[in-house]
């Protein structure tokens, strides 16, 4: 038996764990890690807004691959700590849970709370070096993976004040990973929104590109951005604000005709995705608050409205800033203070009041989506009831096309959604039986985005996917329940195909968004061509490829080119080979990156405006052929 006793304990000293588990501080080592770096730094400048010392944060790509964050705020303190004896620009740089946050009074208000934030970063920089300017001096420290290379220095005199932070991955770390300006864009857009008159700048000196981000509007802009490409039904968004306990609350809210609910969350400038008590309290003060006005002025009689009936078409930005907030671990996704419910509960609930009683017109469009949504809803509810009943007396909620697999563990099990019979013929035959499903689509699926969830139901094109998944829809969606491992789209490689993808994802996007979100989703890729020369068969999954190969084959006599109009001229064997094999094949996950820009952009492209549609495709022709419905 091996020995394991004191001395096989090792114990990693300093920033040695954050290099020796990165995904542990900063979640992964892709591109998304180093975006999580970026944001990490941005978000100490961000702090000092909060603080009310900064206006002005610069990020900068450098061509060297390194990055930089600027900012005109008081700059990192630079005096000697008191219990480490050195700089505390040196002890924030290179200690885990060192900062201002912790001690009360250095900020009031901050998103950063844990500490670990800028030390990792430099921690897992192949160099880093900050500069500091304060009190009439440039203060300038470097550091190579963490590890200081000297002295704290006075290099030079400043009017100035702020912090200058440059760092380059460390290409150990992070391989041939980059940070995208359109990334960054994004993100000190949203921080842009969030912190009125705060001027943020990206600039890329790779492309020399440069973007500058100010909103003297807020968050009231905010929405307005998010609504752009919908038909609002009162302008300008709703504005709330106030005060209590040292908790401020901060709301814009507007109704557009669409039947989707967009709901943003933030508290302390971070993005809740999660929510928490603050969504909480703002869900249940707004269905409250509608109901009391709806009865009182007598446009409701029969019974009330949902949740779910008043946040139809409803678009939102929720911003407190928490003295102390309670985030459910690092990743701060959710807030826990219960404190928070109530304030954000009574804030919201007495001045939407009040906006109300002022303003009638809006009140009634407001309440009269609400009913035609509730009215949806109950359609819904029968629809979902008869879809019961007629599976009990069938004895079987499965669809007839439906041609299931024998594994009933849904890790290990997959479904293809199949354009049309002829290739999902060609996929039963093919596919192995054990894990692998097949449903064929036929038709082009209901637009989503201009359906509420009764006509969803009823749909005979989705009927069969709804049934096949097992997990429902709209607030109904229940993950838990998914029958399948890999949910796998596959469609001809044309403009047909393009469609019924564009709309099974849309589908999944509004009303079965667990889905995508927590990664289920997959493309399959079936070839372009098949390239053969005497005994050699090559397939071709993009032009590019095509070249590539022919190149590779020499000499074109001899050679023929077949290009796959359909998945339907695939003979079986060929269909698992290239598009069904998991040992062969390639597939494309679905991941929502930016649920912002995902939500814009499909409401552009499958919405009602036109304008905007057609705008885009002005934009966009010359980069790609689009038929978009």
């Amino acid at each position: 038996m091996q020995e394991y006793n004191a001395k096989d304990i090792q114990v990693l000293k300093g920033l040695e764990a954050v290099r020796r588990r990165p995904g542990m501080y900063i979640g992964s080592t892709d591109s998304k890690g180093l975006m999580h770096m970026v944001r990490e730094v941005v978000d100490n400048s961000v702090d000092e807004v909060l603080a009310g010392f900064c206006d002005r944060i610069e990020v900068t790509l450098h061509r060297d691959g390194s990055i930089s964050v600027l900012d005109n705020g008081r700059g990192i303190p630079v005096d000697l700590h008191p219990d480490q004896g050195r700089p505390a620009l040196e002890v924030v740089m290179t200690t885990l849970h060192a900062g201002g946050k912790f001690k009360k009074g250095s900020y009031k208000i901050s998103g950063g709370l844990h500490g670990v934030g800028v030390s990792a970063v430099n921690a897992l920089s192949e160099w880093c070096f900050v500069e500091v300017y304060r009190d009439g001096k440039i203060y300038r420290q470097s550091y190579r993976r963490g590890v200081p290379e000297g002295d704290m220095e006075v290099v030079g005199a400043t009017d100035g004040q702020g912090t200058l932070v440059r760092f380059k991955p460390d290409p150990d770390i992070f391989g041939n990973a980059k940070v995208s300006f359109e990334d960054v864009s994004r993100m000190l857009r949203e921080q842009a929104f969030l912190n009125k008159g705060v001027s943020f700048i990206v600039r890329d000196e790779r492309t020399d590109r440069e973007e500058v981000f100010r909103y003297e509007g807020g968050i009231v802009e905010f929405v307005e951005f998010l609504d752009e490409n919908r038909r609002p039904l009162h302008r300008p968004p709703i504005y709330i604000f106030g005060r209590k306990d040292e908790v401020e609350v901060e709301i814009a809210l507007q109704y557009s005709d669409s039947y989707s609910e967009n709901i943003y969350s933030y508290v302390n400038n971070v993005h809740t995705a999660e929510g928490g008590t603050h969504l909480v309290g703002f869900k249940t003060a707004l269905t409250r608050t509608l109901n009391q006005y709806g009865k009182a002025n007598g446009l409701l009689k029969d019974g009330g409205l949902s949740g779910e009936d008043v946040r139809e078409g409803l678009t939102a930005v929720i911003s407190v800033k928490v003295p102390d907030p309670q985030f459910e671990g690092q990743t701060k996704t959710k807030l826990g203070n219960s404190e928070v419910r109530g304030i954000v509960d009574s804030i919201f609930g007495e001045r939407l009041a009040e906006f109300l009683e002022e303003n009638p017109d809006v009140a009634r469009a407001i309440i009269t989506k609400a009913m035609e949504a509730a009215r949806a809803r109950e359609a819904a509810r029968k629809a979902r009831e008869l879809t019961r009943r007629k599976s009990a007396l069938d004895n079987a909620s499965l669809p007839g096309k439906l041609a299931d697999c024998s594994v009933r563990d849904p890790s290990r099990t997959e479904i293809f959604l199949v354009e049309g019979d002829s290739a999902a013929g060609s996929a039963k035959q093919g596919r192995d039986r054990r894990f692998q499903a097949i449903l064929p689509l036929w038709g082009k699926p209901l637009n989503a985005e201009k359906a509420r969830v009764d006509r969803v139901l009823k749909n005979d094109k989705l009927q069969p996917v709804i049934a096949a998944l097992g997990i429902g829809v709209g607030e109904g969606c229940d993950i838990s329940k998914l029958r399948y491992g890999k949910v796998i789209i596959m469609a001809d490689a044309d403009i047909d195909g393009s469609h019924i993808r564009a709309l099974i994802l849309t589908f999944f996007f509004r009303y079965m968004r667990p889905l995508i979100e927590r990664g289920f989703v997959y493309i399959a890729q079936p070839p372009l061509y098949l390239i053969k020369k005497g005994r050699v068969e090559r397939y071709a999954y993009s032009e590019e490829e095509k070249e590539r190969i022919l190149e590779e084959l020499g000499d074109d006599r001899g050679v023929t080119i077949q290009r796959y109009k359909g998945l339907g001229e695939m003979n079986p064997e060929q269909l698992w080979r290239t598009t069904m094999n998991p040992e062969t094949r390639v597939l494309r996950q679905v991941v929502l990156e930016d649920g912002i820009e995902a939500d814009r952009i499909v409401t552009m492209l499958l919405g009602d405006e036109v304008e905007p549609r057609r705008k885009f495709i002005e934009e966009n022709a010359k980069f790609a052929d689009l038929d978009i419905v």
